[in-house]
């Protein structure tokens, strides 16, 4: 018996931690144009900052569904089960006037993916009492405790109404019918998209809503939804006198939702006019206070939408359904990017380690092309290691840098630096290529320009790889940094195939842990309004941990000092990025505009040979007043692609 109970306990646990929130999933539209009244998607782990689905694309096309072709205003609720989802949406297209809706359209889904749908056309629906009706906005689900059943919610206005009162039906239990319109509650004045919760605390339903006339967002609460018997329609809710919004700016789209924490409440709404969502937070319903201002740019430019809680299956479900492509930006593995915007024909190039060889055993470089730094073309393998194209190696073709060099005729030259094995000693040593254009054809120098034992005075051990070339904009002189376990940093002589042996200085930044700087590998250097900075890789590449540090200086030769707060790129567990780091940098010709170009760990490898598993990833970085780089979040879907 014992055992039995014991067994019991342990599905109920599994059950509740199965049914767990960790997230949210924010349902929303983007525009008054028609391809933005679509239905979009966004992901939480707080509520408060997002990431778009599918690129920021609609989930699902609108004109599958609406009478109109288009859709606005989406409400998502989690039914009582647990497990079933209903979703409203207003059916209409603006352009075609903001009195041109008629009805709106019933959802159902089991797994957030595939929806059911129904459109309600009140005219033809109910030609006795609606069949003049000008508009049907921001219609809502609630569930009805004393009736035990759905109501669906809207904001009304017809040819016999002075003002848009809240009306609702009872939905039908496959929903998708509902009941004849009737009055739900009058603000005296217009009132639209409503928005119901029930709170336990003080065991009331809160209507939140916007008042046209008074220009803001208000609060009516009752104990029940409709109106007892004997009670006339809306007069059940008792209006409270307080403006909901923390902000005079003009805001529509009311949101209210139980946090995960099972005690507060996140509140936002559409600052329309000013181009952000502003949240707050509550723990009462009655005071509110704000947490922030969440601009909309990019892809991420929602409209009137709404949120709910979702458990881990449910979120691993939507990432495998709508995760973004654009990351990695390179198909396939490869690691070590080297990023390069050309003058000569004015396209992006990245070169990279070719990744997903045991034992990092890759043996050739291909070179990648891009008009907008998103959309890459594969060039081709440009230099192959084990073939004559590079007669002192045989493998292992790791980590390369270019630059592209302008010749006093006019012409260019591209210097190819990268690190092989050299059979002589079965070490890794570096060499030089040299090509008149970014894709070649390159031929490789006779032997290694840095040797195995090529280390500035003092370092012992580590290896000759991981190899960056630098042009200092102020003197022209060229630049070279090499080493893992030490940062090695040379002056290149003029042919740019040799260094100047008395300038080879040891640059390695002192202390730091794996967890912060601790140097490993991966020098890149690049100059912005008079500094110097230099980037590096802490950890193993194969480890989670991964990342970027860095530092300045006032010299292409150092010395380095360690920045302040030194960490550019890191992992993020909730999104499964993992290892980022081993980066070159791109600033836009002639912009302040700049770009970080980095490895991560393919995630499904995390645990099987990670190194050997790598993709090309891109996101912006950026600077504060001081000069100091913004940590880096790594993303999903990269940067918008330039025009």
């Amino acid at each position: 018996m014992k055992k039995i109970i014991l067994t019991i306990m342990a599905l109920i646990a599994m059950t509740a931690n199965a049914q767990e929130k960790v997230a949210y999933l924010f349902v929303y539209f983007t525009g008054n144009e028609p391809e933005k009244e679509q239905i979009c998607y966004a992901l939480s782990d707080d509520g408060y900052n997002w990431t778009p689905l599918n690129n920021g694309a609609p989930i699902m096309s609108a004109d599958t569904i609406a009478l109109t072709g288009c859709v606005r205003d989406p409400h998502i609720l989690r039914c009582e089960d647990g497990k079933t989802f209903y979703m409203v949406t207003t059916d209409m297209k603006s352009n075609l006037g903001w009195s041109s809706n008629r009805g709106l359209i019933l959802m159902k889904s089991t797994d957030l993916v595939n929806w059911s749908h129904t459109a309600i056309n009140f005219p033809t629906k109910f030609t006795k009492t609606w069949a003049n009706v000008q508009r049907v906005w921001a219609p809502e689900t609630v569930y009805d405790k004393q009736a035990g059943k759905y109501v669906v919610f809207y904001s009304l206005l017809s040819t016999t109404n002075r003002y848009d009162k809240i009306y609702y039906s009872y939905a039908n239990a496959d929903f998708t019918d509902i009941t004849e319109p009737r009055l739900l509650f009058d603000d005296g004045r217009a009132a639209i998209d409503g928005d119901i919760v029930y709170n336990e605390a003080d065991n009331l339903y809160h209507l939140f809503y916007k008042s046209e006339a008074g220009g803001g967002i208000f609060q009516a609460t009752a104990k029940n939804i409709i109106a007892g018997e004997g009670q006339r329609d809306g007069r059940q809710w008792t209006k409270l006198p307080d403006r909901v919004e923390v902000t005079r700016t003009a805001v529509e789209g009311v949101g209210v939702c139980k946090a995960i924490d099972g005690k507060s409440w996140i509140v936002m709404y559409d600052c329309y006019s000013q181009g952000y969502y502003q949240f707050c937070k509550s723990t009462d319903l009655t005071s509110f206070t704000k947490v922030q201002d969440t601009k909309t740019t990019g892809k991420f430019t929602p409209r009137h939408g709404t949120m709910i809680p979702i458990t881990q299956a449910e979120k691993e479900r939507l990432l495998n359904a709508f995760q973004s492509h654009k990351q990695p930006i390179l198909e396939g593995f490869h690691a070590d990017p080297e990023v390069l915007q050309s003058e000569k024909t004015g396209k992006f190039y990245i070169y990279s380690t070719s990744d997903g060889f045991s034992g990092w055993g890759g043996y050739f470089f291909n070179v990648f092309s891009s008009d907008n730094l998103i959309d890459w073309k594969d060039e081709g393998t440009m230099l192959n290691v084990r073939s004559e194209q590079v007669p002192w190696a045989n493998g292992n073709a790791w980590a390369p840098a270019i630059e592209e060099v302008k010749q006093k005729d006019g012409s260019y030259k591209y210097y190819y630096y990268f690190s092989a094995n050299n059979p002589e000693n079965n070490r890794k040593e570096i060499g030089v290529a040299v090509a008149d254009n970014p894709v070649g054809p390159f031929k490789s120098s006779d032997k290694p320009i840095i040797r195995d034992n090529d280390r500035p005075d003092g370092v012992r051990g580590g290896q000759a790889i991981d190899v960056d070339v630098f042009t200092d904009p102020k003197t022209g002189k060229h630049y070279i940094y090499w080493g893992n376990g030490f940062m090695a940093g040379a002056e290149l002589n003029d042919d740019m195939m040799s260094i100047k042996p008395e300038t080879k200085v040891n640059l390695t930044p002192r202390g730091g842990s794996l967890d912060d700087y601790a140097y490993r590998e991966g020098t890149y250097v690049f100059y912005r309004k008079g500094t110097y900075y230099f980037l590096w890789s802490v950890d193993d590449t194969g480890s989670p941990n991964y990342h970027v540090a860095y530092g300045t200086s006032k010299s292409p030769l150092g010395p380095v000092t360690v920045a302040e707060q030194p960490i550019v790129l890191k992992q993020d567990p909730d999104k499964k990025i993992y290892g980022p780091a081993h980066n070159s940098v791109l600033q836009l010709k002639g912009k302040d505009k700049w770009y970080i170009v980095y490895h991560r760990i393919n995630n499904k490898f995390l645990h099987n040979n990670p190194g050997f598993h790598r993709e090309v990833c891109i996101d912006e970085l950026t600077f504060d007043k001081k000069g100091l780089i913004v940590p880096v979040k790594p993303t999903l879907d990269g940067p918008e692609p330039l025009k």
